[in-house]
């Protein structure tokens, strides 16, 4: 998170975990001289937050800080607060990082929303902050305005719109941020376990960044998984329930998997390559068949708990759909 103290970043941080202040103020530790970090869940960390704090206070200088947040992120959120024109500091900063790293994937987060009460007032700022951060990042970043006032409800609707840009930019911190409001038994109940898939699907990712590795330790990691979610839902998952299993899957979807893992672990033997964007690739689409087996399996033994199992082509549109939101590769 790149912005001014006082921009709002910790209440960006409250608003988008359901974490209450006193939480977020406590759980906050320093990872350098200035800086800050924050991990989410705090029992199972799946995503961390790193605060650059300090930006635009007389006599810091921050390149040390972003140094070190820079090489630790995956996704720049620029937080700047509508009322405050004067973001030069910011600007600089995120030229500094898009020089640096011209991959980084940033949001910028417009703040502030209430305070700027003339539409035409606020519209006037918005144009104004994205246009200097565009100019900063060398390219337009998408934008979202809200409304973060303790006392006040959160703009639901914008923090819906970061959720979404979140989701495109990193699938994995997206799909543990993103607000449930299904009232469909099935997948309420998944949300009680959803953490538990994440987890895994994050263990995926990193064990197929390294060739042959992958090989052994997802198909282990995705079993392992399978066997926790069996517990979870009160079934032993052996041998009969995962062979029931893949059948309701399709060979289609297992032989397609099996062949594109096989491709992906090959491509990482291929010099400069297979270290660089095939390791990368293998890691992310591992996450994804890891997270969408996962949401399949949770809904094959719910549905069977129900005494009503799955067709095919349902656990097949279960898993399809999972893969797609939990992948930026997938089209």
């Amino acid at each position: 998170m790149l912005g001014k103290t006082g921009a709002g970043k910790s209440s960006l941080v409250c608003a988008l975990t359901g974490q209450s202040d006193a939480a977020i103020g406590n759980g906050f530790q320093p990872c350098t001289r200035s800086a800050r970090s924050y991990d989410f869940p705090p029992e199972q960390p799946l995503v961390r937050f790193l605060d650059t704090r300090g930006l635009g206070e007389a006599g810091y200088e921050p390149a040390e800080d972003l140094e070190a947040c820079r090489d630790r992120s995956h996704v720049l959120l620029v937080v700047c607060r509508l009322d405050d024109p004067v973001q030069g500091m910011v600007a600089d900063a995120l030229s500094d990082i898009a020089r640096a790293d011209g991959r980084m994937r940033a949001i910028l987060v417009l703040t502030g929303k209430d305070l700027v009460t003339d539409p035409e007032a606020r519209e006037r700022a918005e144009r104004t902050i994205a246009a200097r951060m565009t100019r900063a990042a060398g390219h337009e970043l998408p934008a979202v305005s809200l409304s973060l006032a303790p006392s006040e409800d959160t703009d639901v609707e914008g923090l819906d719109a970061l959720r979404q840009h979140l989701l495109e930019a990193l699938p994995a911190a997206g799909l543990l941020l993103e607000k449930s409001r299904s009232s469909d038994a099935e997948q309420v109940e998944f949300e009680k376990h959803k953490r538990c898939v994440l987890s895994y699907a994050g263990v995926a990712l990193t064990s197929d960044l390294a060739p042959v590795v992958g090989m052994v330790a997802v198909p282990a990691t995705q079993l392992k998984m399978l066997h926790e979610l069996g517990l979870r839902y009160g079934v032993k998952w052996d041998r009969k329930i995962g062979a029931a299993f893949l059948s309701t899957m399709g060979l289609s979807v297992g032989a397609r998997y099996a062949t594109n893992f096989g491709l992906r672990e090959l491509a990482k033997l291929i010099p400069v390559y297979g270290q660089t964007a095939g390791a990368a690739t293998a890691g992310a689409i591992s996450f994804a068949t890891t997270y969408a087996i996962g949401r399949a399996a949770a809904y094959y033994l719910y549905r069977s708990s129900q005494g009503s199992p799955p067709s095919e082509e349902e656990l097949r549109r279960v898993y399809q759909r999972a893969f797609r939101r939990s992948s930026d590769e997938a089209d």
